[in-house]
């Protein structure tokens, strides 16, 4: 964790063993080592969530937490060192200061952004919850596979073209040493992996503005093998309209008339009852510049599973 290590972990746990449990932020930083209490140990452990249940919220834990450590570290070393001033009217005023530590102000925690920003950024990975949280289905609606699926699978060759959709980690805008020309790398994450995207030349130009991090986004590129790993060579990239990650209206699969074969209407229509639910389903074949369309008689249970068994069967682009 950043900004703590073992030595700060162990004296935390010794402290709790021989003080018992830390029954108030103000408490912890009392029965906890002078060496734990450090601005800097301390703001990560706020941010990390390590205080969450102590009934404050981070943000009004990091709004005093420099002001409370100070405090605890003159008591701290006022005790090491039998220090008792010799001005009683000042020592019963300091003491009297000490016993009633300023309260912890009321205040609304950060936004899940920013929350999960700082988590991530402390422990390098979300806790408490993830931003992509409920956009399971709305993403899996737009990516020809998931990330992880990608880089792992065997049957994933140089040149490849997929689409992926997730959240942008990092972004770097760089210049190429030898010719010059700028060009720009992004970490996207989805659920169950990270890659990075290259954009260069025609790509980069295009669309370096919409880099942008912590943004949400569909990217389709070229699968790119290296010695060193895998990266994607982007060809576009959108953020898509996510709402609040809920799937309403019915689902529309689009398949050309000439694939509307016996078996492909079967086996379409066992993935439908393998996933019963609310959502109505209709089906669009398209034949030139017409189309018809039919209302399926199995609604859905609309997920990323469900996208998933879709594309499997009938092409990444079956869904209107």
């Amino acid at each position: 964790m950043r900004n703590v290590g073992f030595n700060v972990v162990d004296a935390i746990r010794a402290a709790r063993e021989a003080k018992g449990r830390f029954e108030s932020f103000h408490d912890f930083l009392k029965k906890v080592p002078t060496q734990v209490a450090n601005k800097r140990t301390v703001e990560s452990l706020v941010k990390a969530g390590a205080f969450d249940s102590l009934g404050h919220t981070r943000r009004a834990l990091v709004e005093i937490h420099e002001g409370a450590v100070e405090a605890a570290v003159k008591e701290k070393r006022a005790e090491e060192n039998g220090d008792v001033g010799f001005d009683f009217d000042s020592l019963f005023e300091d003491h009297e200061k000490d016993a009633a530590p300023s309260p912890v102000p009321d205040r609304p925690e950060w936004a899940k952004r920013d929350k999960l920003a700082f988590e991530r950024e402390m422990l390098g990975l979300y806790v408490s919850d993830h931003p992509l949280a409920g956009l399971e289905a709305t993403l899996a609606k737009h990516a020809s596979t998931s990330i992880t699926d990608l880089m792992s699978s065997d049957a994933t060759q140089d040149g490849d073209v997929a689409t992926i959709a997730g959240l942008v980690t990092s972004v770097q805008h760089r210049v190429a040493r030898q010719s010059g020309n700028q060009y720009g790398m992004i970490q996207v994450e989805d659920f169950s992996g990270e890659i990075t995207v290259m954009f260069m030349g025609k790509a980069y130009q295009e669309f370096a503005p919409a880099l942008q991090g912590d943004s949400i986004v569909v990217v389709r590129g070229r699968v790119s093998l290296r010695d060193d790993g895998m990266n994607l060579h982007a060809y576009s990239v959108f953020e898509p309209e996510v709402g609040q990650g809920d799937e309403s209206g019915p689902v529309m699969i689009s398949l050309p008339d000439v694939r509307a074969t016996t078996e492909t209407i079967q086996a379409l229509g066992d993935v439908l009852i393998r996933h019963r639910g609310g959502t109505e389903v209709r089906l669009k074949l398209t034949k030139g510049r017409t189309a018809r369309v039919f209302e399926l008689p199995y609604p859905v249970a609309v997920s990323a599973d469900f996208y998933g068994e879709l594309k499997s069967l009938l092409g990444p682009n079956c869904l209107a």
